[in-house]
């Protein structure tokens, strides 16, 4: 085995070098690790190896906490939760301004039908959905770092809060409630939809003060994507009842998209003509206005408003036909005026709703986090995910004391925010003035509002989403361990439910990663004739392999999942199974020359962490090796897996001169030192 041109044998033991002057050097011996530490590491670190105490980086964390005690830090936690001290004073005020004015208004003109819409969707009155309209945009815009960010009603999060609502206040069997019986009901569906908002902020800002954004790492993107297109059709069917005037009550749980199906198709023959020709053309009208905003997104100064226009031609129609008292068509109602008295929710329920606020947290930071990555990367800013976890749980939390239910960005205003110029959160301000508008004074034009024109909207509002499918072919291409775990969210999402089908998409993408870590095949490394690169002998029968010494690369985490693979394979390749010292198989070219391993170099630089037991399986093996008369090298562990190793005792089987810094080390050593057969020239840095 040769090395590169020009280089000369290692010096011996005994052999001064000049690594100390590295510019002039022109030869080295092998570097193990105590060796760099006590030339190139900190002039205050020893070279036991051993990590930093857990008390030392305590205090070094408590005094930063310390500091920011202090005046500039108080200042710099201010900017911090409030992201407008940041962005604000930098506004470029001539060519934004009437960017963020015409888009604040088109959102908020989208926001009015859609809130009342998938109020409906959360079995609460439409008026509330003008609230959750309003008060968390609000807060949004004061706490939140995503620049293109629209907030506000959310169709999933809305049927998670309905199917909610439905299971804690259901409906009377007997039905034909009075008028008193009617508003007492609502009452209670409010309180628990505010119950189910403030649980789901309150768990965000625990999260928050735990600093657990990173939690939207674990949330990938073919589960999110499979989750909003499964409750899209979720949303779809549970408006079937509504689009054909249907007094059927809401199904719930598991297998609810089917037995909605059944009830609809059982009770289809008592429909009513007059609401299905209502929602007929309201759908004719609004699924080419949405295609048209598509087509010419680029050529359209503004998107068509299809669903504020469908909103008052069919209040127009509905008032002047009389088909709420000639053909009995259900309609919207008085909406109070002004807005509600601020009351906490009760602290009874919370306990009941804990477990489904947790899944609303969820996909409320999901959702959120992942939209604003999108435009964060597309327009060259970036985001605070911890910062968006605190936006979104204040925001939950205080709009629930104004009876909102639980609210998220949203896919639909988001990105009509962005093709309308939107350009900085103050955009909100104006979509909250549109909202305001109404709750003040416009709302009673929203009285002969038919509710199935509502069931459309929600409908409508779902395209973006069920073309999220297209997605499929390409993904199959991509990565079929991606595909898989898309597709098997969206069937636990169809035939569950939405929090469940969250659930089994998020352990089976973990499962997934899990797996393939315990797939990755240990590497037998050989060099390449004339360079310094060790390469997998599989690669290429032109590898350099000298008898008796062994390379094997181990790229995936050390822990408990992965260690009996680890122990199967190194018995595999050192022939230490219950045969005894067997010659080894090998990845070679059939002919090498099979003979006893002498010494084996591991390569740990693919070994990102250990746990206790994979350390155990390393201290386990130097023993073994040991016993059989093996040299054992470690090359390259980063520092973590070096304190894992050292603390379980892996010192007290191997000394520090047989950990190295890099396999080229490793093998130099095992060449110069241990007499192996072979060349006697090894590679030399300059």
């Amino acid at each position: 085995m040769s090395g590169l041109p020009g280089a000369s044998t290692c010096p011996g033991p005994g052999e001064a070098s000049d690594l100390k002057s590295p510019l002039g050097a022109k030869f080295r011996e092998p570097l193990t690790e105590a060796r760099f530490q006590q030339l190139f590491g900190d002039a205050e670190q020893e070279a036991e190896l051993l990590a930093e105490p857990r008390w030392s980086r305590l205090r070094r964390l408590w005094r930063r906490r310390a500091r920011a005690c202090s005046g500039p830090g108080a200042w710099r936690l201010l900017r911090a939760r409030l992201p407008p001290l940041r962005w604000l004073p930098h506004y470029r005020w001539r060519p934004w301004l009437l960017g963020d004015a015409v888009a604040g208004v088109t959102v908020g003109i989208v926001h009015v039908p859609q809130g009342m819409a998938f109020a409906l969707l959360t079995s609460v009155p439409p008026v509330f959905g003008l609230y959750t309209s309003f008060f968390p945009v609000l807060i949004y815009t004061l706490l939140g770092t995503g620049r293109h960010l629209s907030t506000g009603t959310f169709a999933v999060l809305s049927l998670m809060t309905g199917s909610a609502v439905d299971r804690l206040v259901p409906e009377p069997l007997e039905g034909n409630l009075s008028g008193i019986e009617r508003e007492q009901l609502d009452a209670q569906r409010v309180g628990a939809a505010a119950a189910m908002a403030f649980g789901s902020g309150a768990l965000m800002l625990g999260m928050f003060a735990l600093q657990l954004g990173v939690l939207a790492t674990f949330l990938s993107e073919p589960v999110v994507k499979a989750l909003t297109s499964g409750a899209a059709l979720h949303v779809l069917v549970s408006q079937l009842p509504s689009l054909l005037g249907l007094p059927l009550p809401r199904q719930i749980g598991c297998f609810a998209l089917f037995k909605t199906l059944a009830a609809v198709l059982t009770a289809l023959p008592r429909s009513s003509p007059a609401e299905l020709t209502v929602s007929a053309l309201s759908l004719a009208l609004l699924v080419p206005v949405k295609e048209l905003n598509v087509r010419f997104r680029d050529r359209l100064p503004t998107p068509i408003p299809g669903e504020i226009v469908m909103v008052l031609l069919a209040s127009v129609l509905c008032f002047t036909s009389s088909l709420d008292t000639r053909y009995n068509v259900q309609i919207v109602g008085l909406l109070p005026g002004g807005f509600p008295q601020p009351l906490l929710p009760s602290l009874a329920e919370l306990p009941r709703i804990l477990a489904d606020s947790l899944p609303m947290a969820l996909v409320t930071f999901a959702v959120s986090a992942s939209l604003a990555s999108i435009y964060a990367d597309k327009y060259s800013y970036t985001i605070d995910s911890n910062q968006e976890l605190f936006a979104h749980g204040v925001s939950n939390l205080i709009s629930s004391l104004f009876s909102c239910f639980p609210n998220s960005a949203t896919l639909a205003t988001t990105s009509l925010l962005v093709d309308a110029g939107g350009n900085t959160q103050l955009a909100g301000l104006f979509s909250c003035m549109v909202v305001l508008s109404v709750l003040l004074w416009l709302g009673p034009f929203f009285y002969y509002l038919p509710k199935a024109v509502l069931a459309c909207i929600n409908i409508s509002s779902m395209r973006q989403m069920f073309f999220q499918m297209r997605e499929l072919p390409q993904l199959w291409r991509i990565s079929r361990v991606d595909f898989a775990v898309w597709m098997v969210t969206w069937v636990a999402v169809v035939t569950l439910s939405v929090d469940l089908g969250l659930a089994v998409g998020v352990v089976f993408s973990m499962m997934t990663v899990v797996c393939r870590t315990q797939r990755v095949q240990c590497l037998a490394l050989g060099l390449a004739e004339g360079t310094e690169l060790y390469r997998p002998l599989r690669e290429s029968h032109k590898l350099l392999q000298v008898p008796g010494l062994c390379i094997l690369s181990y790229p995936t985490p050390l822990y408990f999942g992965t260690r009996g693979r680890f122990r199967r394979i190194l018995e595999w390749h050192l022939g230490l199974g219950e045969g005894g010292k067997e010659a080894p198989k090998t990845d070679g070219p059939p002919d090498a020359v099979a003979e006893p391993v002498r010494v084996v170099v591991l390569d740990c630089s693919g070994v990102t962490f250990a746990d206790a037991a994979g350390a155990r399986e390393v201290v386990q093996l130097a023993s073994r090796c040991r016993d059989a008369g093996i040299h054992l090298l470690l090359a390259q562990c980063n520092a973590s897996v070096l304190g894992t190793l050292t603390q379980a005792g892996l010192l007290d089987r191997v000394t520090p001169e047989q950990l190295f810094v890099s396999v080229q080390d490793a093998a130099a050593y095992a060449l110069e030192r241990l007499e192996l057969t072979g060349p006697k020239t090894c590679t030399v840095w300059v």
